[in-house]
């Protein structure tokens, strides 16, 4: 029996292999490579220890072994697997037999992996430089690589394989700052945001700027037995492609992840409109400038361009058309038409949202007097990566019964941990947000629940401190107390003075 590989061991060659592209590639780019080379390694790993079973099991009878393997999950042919690209890492032309391999992977599981790799050149000078560079590279990160064992006798526990991709993106973000938040939530506001939606059984789950994948995994791994339909879509190719890796390795086969600008190409629809989802999540790219070009039309640069509600096929923007530096109100309309009845939605956003006049003004009274909104929550700065601001969770709900909305000040010392770089939320943090959610009630200085009329009188503006009073009365100072403690230390002061003056004569001095 093969000894169990860790969860350590599996990290420590990772970031090892990371020490081969660092300072040389950009680590938000060479994460592509390396989290790419550990999904070949697992897809590879496995099907050699499957191929060896059915060989054993069928004794040698190649015809009903190929039957069994072409039921398995994947397929690999002898030159798309790790061992093949390892016996060839010297070779001068190993960045193109490296693409070659992922092309046949591909082309072997079209029903899964079509267009998976697309994003992703083993041969690039641009990103790797030049032939002689780029080969050492590679040929360290197969060696790398090739001392980890992923076979699943060994690994035991396959979401090991997917913890292991999730610890190296959020490790990934963290080391690539600002573009971080680019394709990584941080996991326990992944975790919050998952717990407030609250999906049940047989929901459909959409997150419109999905990033890696990861905080549809969490939202997913809320439901026992996961029976949820997973829909995301992405901008960018490379970070679509990780969250396809990803979703195979937590053993999600059928999640519907799109590649594309959500705003402007929604590609997520039924019969034409807008597909409606039970539970909605997103941690939209913040204040996101020139959101609207994508409805400019092909070839126009023209910086002048103004959106208009009237070029949105899908009717989004009635309520409203967001500034054009600033896509906040777009990606929260786009949700709440893709929000199916009953349904729920939890997203970040910056503070500005909650109080920004003009248009995003008109935006937030409409979806205040269609009683779509149910919840804000302020969250400690810090929190997120790429940018110290604190942000907000907003909960929406439709059909909602009740009018009130409920106001949570989570941004307080003592509802978080200060870290060196980043805070984070405690499992007794986010505890103490669901919980004042779920029990919808009013905590002196942490939690109000406002009445709509309130609202009114604010002018809709959701600033969280008009209505959760955090403010710490000092305590009233006793001036005679104060009065007789600058008696006391005169007097002290004194006595001092006089001691060291007799010290001064024996001295002589």
């Amino acid at each position: 029996m093969s000894e169990k590989v860790t969860k350590d061991q599996i990290n420590s060659v990772l970031w090892q292999a990371a020490d081969t592209f660092r300072g040389k590639v950009d680590s938000s780019t060479y994460k592509d490579y390396i989290l790419t080379m550990l999904f070949i390694k697992y897809l590879s790993d496995a099907y050699k220890e499957h191929l060896e079973e059915y060989t054993k099991r069928y004794d040698g009878d190649e015809q009903r072994i190929q039957r069994a393997l072409s039921r398995e999950r994947f397929v690999l042919d002898e030159h798309s697997t790790f061992d093949y690209l390892y016996s060839k890492r010297t070779d001068v032309e190993i960045g193109e037999i490296i693409n070659k391999a992922l092309e046949r992977l591909e082309n072997e599981n079209t029903g899964k992996l079509r267009g998976v790799f697309r994003n992703i050149d083993f041969n690039s000078e641009a990103i790797l430089g030049k032939a002689k560079e780029r080969n050492a590279m590679l040929r360290s990160l197969l060696e790398d690589f090739n001392k980890l064992t992923l076979k699943p006798s060994v690994v035991g526990n396959e979401d090991v394989i997917g913890d292991a991709y999730q610890y190296m993106i959020e490790r990934f973000a963290s080391d690539a700052g600002k573009k971080g938040g680019e394709f990584y939530t941080p996991s326990m506001a992944s975790e919050l945001l998952a717990r407030l939606v609250k999906p049940q059984e047989n929901d459909r789950i959409y997150d419109p700027t999905c990033g890696s994948g990861s905080l549809l995994i969490r939202v997913a791994n809320q439901v026992p037995n996961k029976k949820v339909a997973i829909y995301g879509q992405e901008r960018n190719g490379a970070t679509h492609s990780l969250a396809l890796m990803n979703m195979y390795l937590h053993g999600i086969d059928d999640a519907k992840i799109e590649w594309g600008d959500t705003l402007a190409n929604p590609l997520h629809l039924e019969d034409g409109k807008l597909m409606k989802f039970q539970a909605i999540v997103a941690n939209p790219p913040f204040s996101l400038d020139k959101w609207a070009m994508g409805f400019a039309g092909e070839g126009n640069t023209d910086s002048k361009f103004k959106m208009d509600a009237s070029l949105d096929p899908h009717r989004r923007f009635e309520w409203g058309v967001p500034p054009s530096s600033k896509g906040d109100y777009a990606f929260v309309q786009h949700m709440l038409y893709s929000l199916a009845e009953n349904g729920r939605m939890s997203t970040i956003l910056p503070h500005g949202v909650l109080f920004r006049g003009a248009s995003e003004g008109k935006i937030r009274q409409q979806i205040i007097e269609m009683n779509l909104l149910d919840a804000v929550i302020g969250l400690p700065e810090g929190l997120f990566y790429g940018t110290g601001i604190p942000a907000c969770i907003l909960v929406f709900k439709k059909n909602r019964t009740r009018k009130d909305v409920l106001f949570i000040d989570a941004s307080a010392e003592g509802n978080y941990e200060k870290g060196k770089n980043q805070n984070q939320l405690r499992e007794q943090d986010i505890a103490k947000i669901v919980e004042t959610y779920d029990n919808w009630e009013t905590i002196d200085k942490y939690s109000y629940v406002a009445t709509l009329d309130e609202i009114k009188e604010n002018d809709y503006n959701l600033n969280i401190p008009r209505y959760v009073d955090t403010f710490e009365e000092e305590e009233p100072v006793d001036m005679a107390q104060v009065k007789e403690n600058i008696q006391n230390i005169k007097q002290e002061l004194a006595e001092v003075e006089e001691q060291m003056e007799k010290y001064l004569q024996e001295l002589g001095l």
